[in-house]
């Protein structure tokens, strides 16, 4: 049963990664964007690794929902934009990312019931302990470089879109 739910959370992360690439919408493709970040992460707790899945969760499907969001209020759009925002936003838009999402959500709680206690497909279960002496180690300065890349983009896009008074 958990080779099922590895095979399809990564058919619906590859099927919304490329409507990603291919919609022309942005905010239909933030949509699927997020739902492939899901899968990814359900793809994480089948492999045995559940804090890769629950950072997966929350720092990168968080996070973007929260810049975007952030971006949007900052460049402050005006009214010409109210019209269009309303037809990206229409109930036909939404229809494809909530099936998909709600296939993810029963394949998390059937695999996360303590009923079915299945060995994970990876040979152990990596913990937070592990992914810190990673991060932490080898992996040092990658980390730091990625932070400061993080950094930089935050500052360019408060740059970008205050506006001079």
């Amino acid at each position: 049963m958990v080779e099922f739910a590895f095979y399809v959370a990564g058919t619906i992360a590859l099927f919304s990664s490329v409507m990603v690439v291919i919609n022309t919408n942005p905010v239909h493709a933030l949509l699927y964007m997020v739902l492939s970040l899901l899968a990814v992460a359900v793809v994480f707790f089948t492999l045995g690794a559940p804090f890769a899945g629950a950072l997966e969760v929350i720092v990168y499907a968080g996070a973007i929902m929260v810049l975007f969001v952030f971006v949007v209020m900052m460049l402050n759009l005006g009214a010409k934009t109210v019209e269009q925002e309303r037809k990206w936003l229409k109930a036909s838009g939404w229809i494809g990312p909530l099936v998909l999402s709600l296939i993810l959500l029963v394949q998390l709680v059937f695999l996360l019931m303590p009923i079915h206690h299945m060995p994970a497909i990876g040979s152990q279960i990596i913990d937070a302990k592990q992914v810190g002496i990673a991060l932490f180690g080898p992996y040092l300065l990658a980390v730091e470089l990625a932070s400061t890349l993080l950094l930089a983009g935050l500052v360019a896009a408060y740059h970008l879109g205050r506006h001079e008074d």
